[in-house]
């Protein structure tokens, strides 16, 4: 009788997380939801190092080339995503592997979010007039609910703007909103959680070799034909080897200078994935990438590791 199994492969940025993936699945007969916030989208294809075709090597992908880099995009449409990757591979009889370098996604679909309420023409327009000044909208969220606004920083647009929309439409704070909706977790049934280990020498030269390799595929050409199509105004166009690059067409730097601050901030974000891993996935087996390879290809993971 077919048992759904599913787990999750986690790790910095150029670990190899995409390879091992596509290899257990293939072994194991699954599909796979992959959680990165520039894979989802269409034509981004080289700055966000999604597997090719010939990589995915027949293996089912959900999560990639979903939306247009200028549609709308938040954590509910990973949430919709697992649900229709489930179905599907449970339809199939196989089973999942969920990986992504954005493990905020991962830890939004086990601790799930609170629905939010429609926004309105109405609130939008409010909160669009606030938002002409970004410091003073939160400042007007902090004098509302100092406790909830001190973790988003002034300058962070995306969620003030979701903040304003939340209060102007709710008439509640966001403290309030969110004690009377508390969240519902999307991933209900048992999730390993495997990591890959590596050597940040190790990684800071993998970034460096997959940097170069971009170059080489044509990254400013995609660039270029990005803002040239969709402006540099979508939340996707901020996403690092896409901001570098704009800032290179726009004589910041030159092509070397691109390379490094691209190989810099990669690494930057590499351990910022490291740290909230650490801190917020306490239950996982953390290994060598060969070493895990070892042992999710020996045989079938199971829950004993988590004991």
């Amino acid at each position: 009788m077919f048992s759904f199994k599913q787990i999750a492969l986690i790790g910095p940025t150029a670990s190899g997380k995409t390879a091992l993936a596509i290899e257990y699945a293939k072994k194991n007969s699954a599909n796979i939801l992959s959680l990165d916030s520039l894979a989802i989208y269409k034509e981004i294809d080289i700055v966000s190092a999604k597997p090719t075709i010939e990589e995915r090597n027949g293996v089912k992908h959900f999560g990639i080339d979903v939306i247009y880099p200028n549609e709308p995009f938040d954590v509910t449409i990973f949430m919709k995503l697992y649900q229709e990757a489930k179905a599907e591979s449970i339809k199939e009889g196989k089973g999942l592997v969920i990986v992504g370098g954005t493990s905020f996604y991962l830890k939004s679909l086990i601790n799930g979010i609170s629905p939010m309420p429609t926004i309105s023409d109405e609130t939008y327009q409010k909160s669009s007039e606030l938002l002409c000044n970004i410091e003073e909208a939160h400042h007007m969220l902090s004098l509302k609910d100092s406790e909830y606004m001190k973790n988003i920083e002034p300058t962070d647009y995306y969620r003030i703007e979701k903040m304003l929309n939340l209060y102007f439409e709710t008439e509640l704070t966001p403290t309030e909103y969110f004690k009377t909706n508390p969240p519902q977790p999307t991933i209900t049934e048992p999730l390993p959680i495997y990591e890959i280990d590596v050597d940040r020498e190790l990684l800071r030269e993998r970034i460096k070799v997959r940097t170069k390799k971009m170059i080489e595929m044509g990254l400013i050409d995609e660039i270029f034909y990005l803002e040239k199509t969709y402006t540099k105004a979508p939340n996707c166009m901020k996403a690092i080897g896409i901001k570098e690059t704009l800032d290179y067409f726009d004589g910041v730097y030159s092509k070397e200078e691109l390379i490094e601050k691209i190989i810099i901030n990669t690494a930057r974000l590499a351990k910022r994935q490291r740290t909230f891993n650490n801190s917020q996935f306490l239950e996982k087996v953390s290994l060598p990438l060969n070493e895990l390879e070892e042992l999710l290809m020996v045989g079938e993971p199971t829950l004993m590791h988590f004991v």
